[in-house]
C-alpha cells in the first residue's frame, strides 16, 4: 500500500484536533479487540508495512493458552491500518481508533485466519455477480459488577424486572447507556437508539443498517466502546449470550439484504414478501445452518441461551415475522425487505458470522435453493417435522456440524476453520475437566470467569 495524500491530509487534520496517539484495532477470531497504541508522529510510516504482532494471538483461548501457532514457532504477522477507519474516540480525544487487518510479513496476502479479511474476500464475491450485501446488526449486552457476594461473583448494575424499553436514570442511574450510545454516534457508529432491554440490566444500542464490512466494522467497535466506557466507571460490560442462570441470554441478531447493480433492494417484490433471490439467500443458509451454529453460538455459554421460549430459535428454519423463527422475514417491504437471523450469540464475532451468514446465502443464490415451507406459529412447540432440523444443542456438537459442512469449510478457509475448531475444542475440554456435565438450565462460575471480561 502506498501511502496517499489522503491519508496524510487526514492525519494532519487528526493533529489539529489535539490527536496524540492512534490505537490501531484489529479483530482475533473471538471478535476481541487487539491491538497498539500508536504515537501520531510515527503513524504514518507505519502504513505501508504495517505493525508486527505475534500471529499466535489468532489461535490463543481466553485462558491465555496458545493453542494454534506455536509449531510454527510463534511467527509474526503484521496488522495493517486502514486509514479510511480513522475516527477520534469522543471519550478520549487525544486518542484516534483505526482498524487494520492481518497480512503475512511479505504482504503477499492476507493471514488466513483474519476475519476482517475473510469479510472482504466474500462481499468481493458478491460484486463479481454485481451485489452488494447489506447488514443491520442488533446487539444485546448485560452491565454487571464484581461482587463476591453474588452468585459467580458477578453482581448487575441494576436488579429489578419489567424495565425494558425504559429509558433515563430509573433503569441507568449512571447514564451510562445514554452516555455511550452519543459517544458511539459522534464515533461515527451510526447509532440511532438505545434502551434498556428485557433483562435484568440488559441494554441494547441499536446501529443502522450499511454495507457488510462497514456494518460489521461498526458492531466490532460498538462492542469495544461498550466494554470502555463501563470499565471507566468500575463497571463490567458483557456480551457473553448468559451471564446468569435467572436470566435470559443476550442476542446478536443479524439483519440482512442485498442491493442490485442499481442501488435497489434485491430481496424486495411487488407481489411477495421477498423476491426468489431472497428466497434463495434463505435456502442457502437454512442449508448450512448446522454448521454455521458453532460460529454463531462459540462459546459452551452460548448453548443455555438457545432454549424453548428464550427467543433464540431452537431449529433451522424461516418464518414471517416469526421470533421463534431461526430466519425471520419482518413484515416490512420495499427498500426494508430484508431477512433477520436470530440465533447469534452476543459473543460472536461480528465479521466472521457476517462473513459466514453471506457465503451460506451466496451458495443458495447460486445453486438457486429453495427454503422449506415457513413455520407459523410457536415454532417451539412444534415436532421436528414441522420445527425443521434442531440446532445443535451444544459446542462440541456445533464444531462437529461445522466440520462436517466441507463446502462451507472450505469457503471460510481450512486454516481458519481450523484454528477456531482447534481453539474451541480445547475450551470444551476444560470445560468438562472443571464442571462435568453440561447443564443448560445452570451457568457456572467456570463459564463467568472465562468469557464475562473478554467477551
Amino acid at each position: 500500500m502506498t501511502i496517499g495524500h489522503d491519508a496524510e491530509a487526514t492525519v494532519a487534520s487528526l493533529r489539529g484536533q489535539g490527536v496524540k496517539a492512534v490505537r490501531l484495532l484489529y479483530t482475533d477470531l473471538h471478535g476481541v479487540a487487539r491491538g497498539k497504541d500508536i504515537p501520531i508522529g510515527h503513524f504514518l510510516e507505519l502504513l505501508e508495512d504495517g505493525v508486527a504482532f505475534c500471529s499466535v494471538i489468532m489461535g490463543t483461548d481466553l485462558r491465555h493458552n496458545p493453542v494454534v501457532g506455536g509449531e510454527e514457532g510463534y511467527v509474526d504477522f503484521s496488522v495493517r491500518p486502514d486509514p479510511e477507519t480513522l475516527r477520534i474516540v469522543p471519550w478520549q480525544p487525544e486518542v484516534a481508533w483505526c482498524l487494520g487487518e492481518a497480512w503475512t510479513l511479505d504482504g503477499s496476502d492476507h493471514w488466513p485466519s483474519c476475519p476482517r479479511a475473510l469479510l472482504r474476500r466474500v462481499v468481493e464475491r458478491y460484486a463479481s455477480r454485481g451485489l452488494v450485501p447489506v447488514v443491520g446488526p442488533e446487539l444485546e449486552w448485560f452491565l454487571c459488577k464484581r461482587d463476591a457476594a453474588a452468585p459467580n461473583g458477578l453482581g448487575r448494575y441494576v436488579d429489578e424486572l419489567s424495565r425494558v424499553y425504559t429509558v433515563g436514570a430509573i433503569s441507568d442511574p449512571l447514564q451510562i447507556n445514554l452516555r455511550t450510545l452519543l459517544w458511539a454516534d459522534e464515533l461515527g457508529l451510526k447509532a440511532f437508539a438505545g434502551n434498556h432491554e428485557f433483562m435484568n440490566s440488559q441494554y441494547e444500542i441499536n446501529l443502522k443498517h450499511s454495507a457488510a464490512l462497514d456494518a460489521a466494522d461498526r458492531a466490532f467497535m460498538l462492542k469495544a466502546a461498550v466494554k470502555e466506557v463501563a470499565a471507566t466507571e468500575g463497571l463490567l460490560a458483557t456480551f457473553m449470550g448468559r451471564p446468569f442462570t435467572d436470566q435470559g441470554g443476550s442476542g446478536f441478531h443479524v439483519h440482512l439484504s442485498i442491493a442490485d447493480a442499481e442501488g435497489g433492494n434485491a430481496f424486495a417484490a411487488a407481489d411477495a414478501e421477498l423476491s426468489g433471490l431472497g428466497m434463495h439467500f434463505i435456502g442457502g443458509v437454512i442449508a448450512h445452518a448446522q454448521g454455521l451454529q458453532a460460529l454463531l453460538g462459540p462459546t459452551v455459554n452460548a448453548y443455555k441461551r438457545i432454549l424453548p421460549d428464550s427467543l433464540a430459535p431452537t431449529h433451522a428454519n424461516w418464518g414471517h415475522d416469526n421470533r421463534t423463527a431461526f430466519c425471520r422475514v419482518p413484515n416490512e417491504r420495499g427498500s426494508r425487505a430484508r431477512v433477520e437471523i436470530r440465533t447469534g450469540d452476543g459473543s460472536a464475532c461480528p465479521h466472521l458470522i457476517v462473513a459466514a451468514l453471506l457465503l451460506a446465502g451466496i451458495d443458495g443464490i447460486e445453486r438457486e435453493l429453495e427454503p422449506p415451507e415457513p413455520v407459523v406459529g410457536d415454532a417451539y412447540r412444534m415436532d421436528d417435522a414441522h420445527a425443521g432440523t434442531k440446532l445443535p444443542g451444544d459446542l462440541g456438537s456445533a464444531l462437529d456440524a461445522l466440520e462436517a459442512d466441507t463446502w462451507l469449510v472450505e469457503e471460510l478457509g481450512q486454516e481458519l476453520v481450523a484454528t477456531f475448531t482447534a481453539m474451541k475444542r480445547f475450551e470444551v475440554e476444560r470445560f468438562a475437566a472443571a464442571v462435568g456435565t453440561f447443564d443448560p438450565e445452570v451457568v457456572t462460575a467456570w463459564e463467568v470467569e472465562e468469557y464475562a471480561a473478554h467477551l
